[in-house]
């Protein structure tokens, strides 16, 4: 996948460079729902990332998140999942930790990922079985999950803009020893992935698929594990019925949890009483 690479790399950052020269301006902020919010830097974000996503790859399919299909997502093929500036939020607070992402999805599987943070220039790539890596303003150096005492305090990153009303309780059933605050679901993953921290959750369906599809294949080339909160694969490419149940044929309806892998079994086992309060079921094979 050495060209989906390069090319997924090359627009993340040309959309980084959109995204802050929006961000250096006085941008407005409109509104695509309740607590969702969206800005110019959004729009244009996406529509270079499709566009040339279009002209590279112009048989694979493309779910954008300013530009989502409304005839379901194909369960089979190549399928690129892109959220042009996830942590809209943080953006909007302008504390820098928002990110571009691009993932490349084959048969349902998220096999490529791209995560660019434009305020400091860094940026994360991974493709599932053969390597993951960072760069910081220039320096690449590898991204490999070292094993961890797996009886230690766990280390958590949760999100710095909104807080799931399960997640204190979550802590203090893992044992959580302490909490890393942070935007965007790539950049968390990020911090994972570099051994600073442990575990990601997000109990709701809150997170959509492309919020996922790049992050899970960084962390998995890393070494990580990313399934859902009650362990199982996340599914790329499920029709829209099948989903219609949750209200969004996009979103991830049994929630997120990315972690080292050293920890992964004990954190589901861990959530098992919780699964069971929100009432989740295991998705049928």
């Amino acid at each position: 996948m050495n060209k989906e690479l390069s090319v997924a790399v090359q627009l993340a950052r040309q959309a980084g460079q959109s995204v802050m020269a929006v961000y250096a301006t006085d941008f407005a902020v409109a509104s695509k729902g309740k607590n969702d919010p969206v800005t110019e830097a959004d729009r244009q974000a996406n529509d270079l990332i499709v566009k040339g996503l279009h002209e590279a790859f112009p048989l694979d399919t493309v779910v954008a998140e300013e530009s989502p299909p409304s005839d379901g997502i194909p369960a089979l093929g190549r399928v690129w999942y892109v959220d042009p500036l996830d942590g809209t939020k943080d953006f909007i607070a302008r504390n820098g930790e928002f990110s571009v992402m691009i993932g490349l999805a084959v048969n349902g599987q998220a096999q490529l990922g791209v995560v660019y943070r434009p305020e400091g220039d860094v940026l994360y790539a991974g493709v599932v079985g053969s390597e993951a890596w960072m760069e910081r303003r220039g320096i690449r150096s590898p991204l490999v999950i070292r094993e961890q005492d797996s009886g230690r305090p766990l280390t958590l990153t949760v999100s710095r803009s909104h807080r799931h009303p399960m997640v204190e309780k979550i802590g203090l059933v893992l044992g959580v020893g302490n909490e890393i605050p942070s935007g965007s679901v790539g950049l968390k993953i990020g911090l994972i992935a570099r051994g600073e921290a442990d575990v990601y959750l997000e109990p709701g369906p809150y997170t959509k698929l492309w919020d996922s599809c790049a992050p899970e294949a960084i962390l998995r080339a890393a070494g990580g594990e990313f399934t859902t909160i009650l362990g199982q694969p996340l599914v790329y490419g499920e029709s829209l019925s099948s989903r219609a149940l949750v209200g969004n044929q996009f979103a991830n309806s049994h929630g997120l949890l990315a972690s080292n892998g050293f920890c992964h079994e004990r954190v589901v086992q861990a959530l098992r009483p919780v699964v069971e309060e929100l009432g989740l079921k295991p998705r049928e094979a």
